[in-house]
Order: C-alpha cells, then sequence, then structure tokens
C-alpha cells in the first residue's frame, strides 16, 4: 500500500514540478485556499506561536502575519517539489549567496566550518549553494517515517552534491569525519527547533521573548575541532527568488565564552523573524518547553 501510495504522489509531483512558473504558483494559489480556508492546517498553532512571539501585535496584526505565512508556506512546499526536475542554471539565478567570498575564504583555510540556519525562507534550496563550487556540504535531515518518501527526500537534498546525514547521527559523523582527516567540509544544521529531551544541563535562551531550550551541537562541534561558525541569512526577494547572506558568528570560537555562539545565532535569527515574520515556519510547537 505504501509504495502504491509513493509512486502515484511522485507522478503527481513529478507532472507538478514540470509546469511553467505561472501556472506553478496558481496552484500554490489554490492550495492555500484549501489550506488556509478549508483545513485550516494548524492554525491554533500557528495562532498561538505569532501570540507568544509578539505579544505587543494586535489581533488584527496577528490575522496578516499569519495569512501572509500560509501564502508562503504553500509557496514553499510547492517549490520543495520543484526541485525535482528544476536544472541547475535556473536554480542558480533563483537562490543566489550574495557573499561568496566568505565561503571561499573559510573553504581556503584549513577549518572546517558549521553553517547554522533556521526554519526561514527557503531553507531547503540551500543545498543548491554547492552547484559548481568545489565545497563539499554535509546537510542534516530529519528522516521521513516512509522509507520510499524519506529516499525521495534524501535524493531531492543530495541533487547538487551534498551529502546528506539524519539529524540524531549527525554528531557522531562529523567526529569521525574530522578526527580522520580535519577541515574542507561545510556542516549545515537548521538549530533552532525544540529539543524534545529537556534535561537539567539543557541550556535556556531567550528567543522571541521566552526562556528556550536550546541546542548547542554546532557550537559545541565547532569549539572541538575549532571550526568556524557563520549563519546563513536566508531573505526572499520575490516569488521563487532568494538571496542568502552568510554572516560570520565567531571564526576563533575557541577564544569566545562558552555559549556565545550559540548566543548569536538565536540573536541574529530574532532580528531577521521580527524583519519579516511571515518567512518564518510557525506551524511546529516553537514554545512547547519554553519556561
Amino acid at each position: 500500500m505504501r509504495i502504491f501510495l509513493y509512486k502515484v504522489l511522485y507522478f503527481l509531483f513529478y507532472t507538478t514540478s514540470l509546469l511553467p512558473w505561472w501556472l506553478f504558483y496558481k496552484i500554490s494559489d489554490f492550495c492555500f485556499l484549501v489550506v488556509y480556508y478549508v483545513l485550516g492546517y494548524r492554525k491554533e498553532v500557528v495562532t498561538d506561536n505569532l501570540r507568544q512571539a509578539f505579544p505587543e501585535k494586535s489581533w488584527k496584526e496577528i490575522k496578516v502575519i499569519r495569512r501572509k505565512f500560509y501564502r508562503f508556506m504553500c509557496d514553499m512546499f510547492l517549490e520543495n517539489i520543484k526541485q525535482l526536475t528544476i536544472s541547475k542554471k535556473e536554480m542558480q539565478k533563483r537562490f543566489v549567496v550574495t557573499n561568496p567570498e566568505v565561503l571561499d575564504k573559510m573553504h581556503m583555510s584549513p577549518k572546517s566550518g558549521i553553517i547554522l540556519a533556521g526554519h526561514y525562507g527557503s531553507f531547503e534550496w540551500s543545498n543548491s549553494m554547492e552547484i559548481d563550487k568545489p565545497y563539499q556540504f554535509v546537510a542534516a535531515y530529519k528522516p521521513v517515517r516512509n522509507a520510499y518518501f524519506n529516499d525521495l527526500v534524501v535524493k531531492n537534498r543530495a541533487k547538487y552534491g551534498a551529502e546528506v546525514v539524519p539529524s540524531k547521527e549527525v554528531l557522531r559523523y562529523v567526529i569521525g569525519k574530522e578526527r580522520k582527516e580535519k577541515g574542507q567540509r561545510f556542516y549545515g544544521l537548521v538549530a533552532d527547533q525544540s529539543p524534545s529531551d529537556v534535561k537539567k544541563d539543557t541550556l535556556f535562551l531567550s528567543f522571541m521573548g521566552r526562556k528556550v531550550p536550546v541546542f548547542t551541537g554546532g557550537e559545541f562541534l565547532a569549539r572541538k575541532f575549532d571550526m568556524h561558525i557563520c549563519y546563513m541569512k536566508v531573505g526572499r526577494k520575490k516569488r521563487g527568488f532568494y538571496e542568502a547572506e552568510i554572516v560570520m558568528i565567531e571564526e576563533e570560537v575557541t577564544e569566545g565564552e562558552k555559549f556565545s555562539a550559540t548566543k548569536k545565532y538565536f540573536e541574529i535569527l530574532e532580528s531577521q523573524i521580527k524583519e519579516k515574520p511571515e518567512l518564518y515556519l510557525w506551524s511546529h510547537k516553537r514554545w512547547k518547553n519554553a519556561i
């Protein structure tokens, strides 16, 4: 049954990905109407997240942000499907790193780099930054339960040469790689999720006005192997076109105060969210373990 469902959906996804952009976004507009007005997909979660993040905003303002978010969420989902057939040339036009010299400089050094990102903008398309570059990019991802769809996700994210590693195996993977052959890699981590296992020594930081538990694995690895640590600040120029700025957090992380890089990461992400909140993924329970 699972393989049958996979084949049917894959056919639909692949066919949709071949459509011209104008028609492609018409489908996204239709999906928005269904998801927002008919299904009300996670509307309570989104609304609660927005109210907690922006207590100073009126109900009218919250509704405007919520509506814009759902429009963007549908675009992003469809754009992930578009990646099945989009050409390298087309992707290079639609996802641009504005300051590639920062990546080049890190690549020329003997160190590897940690590239932190948030669930903001087209974080899925960020794997394309490796197109026609000598970088070895390693991307962490959360596996999908259905094995067939999981293989599709991995294939899509590795399309431009990235190595794709399950998030639970990242620490062990990086330690193994860096011990054998240190340097010359970029490890991409989306680190703004809420840890499911909160312990006594879990770090809590202020994020969007709430104290929340945070992952510190990126900084841990950067300190352990003396890596650069930076933030990929992805923004949307217009529908279907994104720009990413590489913001250096710390070049010499071992010289900084413990957790300083993690704190800077959340400060940058929070600033970006406040600037254009509709591009953040509000459909997950970001503050479920907040205090």
